[in-house]
């Protein structure tokens, strides 16, 4: 299994961008899937999670009204949008899945993308 991140890059702050996350031989309805980040020095945390066989989405609550989290079951993909976004924001975003439920936890996700720098400049 094999999750590809992409889409990110440099904006300046108030600024937007859409990352996106392919998936080979998984199908991201059929697991819990989220969205982490890490800044430099500083340890993985949860952004946002799609729960599976649903659209019950759940956000941290500094990106929440700004991040949207979706899914493309035909294309099997997964996204997040980022609004409004802030220096605070700048970080590599992975994206995940499992079948786990402690679905904030990076250690319950078996699949893990390689990761997508997103940099906000004030």
């Amino acid at each position: 299994v094999q999750l590809q991140a992409f889409g990110g890059g440099s904006v300046q702050a108030g600024g937007s961008l859409r990352l996106s996350c392919a998936a080979s031989t998984l199908s991201f309805n059929a697991f819990n899937t989220a969205w982490f980040r890490q800044a430099p020095g500083k340890e993985r945390v949860f952004v946002a999670t799609l729960l599976q066989n649903s659209n019950n989405a759940y956000y941290n609550d500094s990106v929440k009204d700004r991040f949207t989290i979706s899914r493309d079951n035909a294309k099997n993909m997964l996204f997040l949008q980022m609004n409004s976004l802030k220096p605070d924001d700048t970080a590599t975003y992975y994206c995940a899945a499992t079948k786990g439920g402690w679905v904030k936890l990076p250690s319950t996700y078996e699949y893990w993308g390689q990761g997508t720098q997103v940099t906000v400049s004030s």
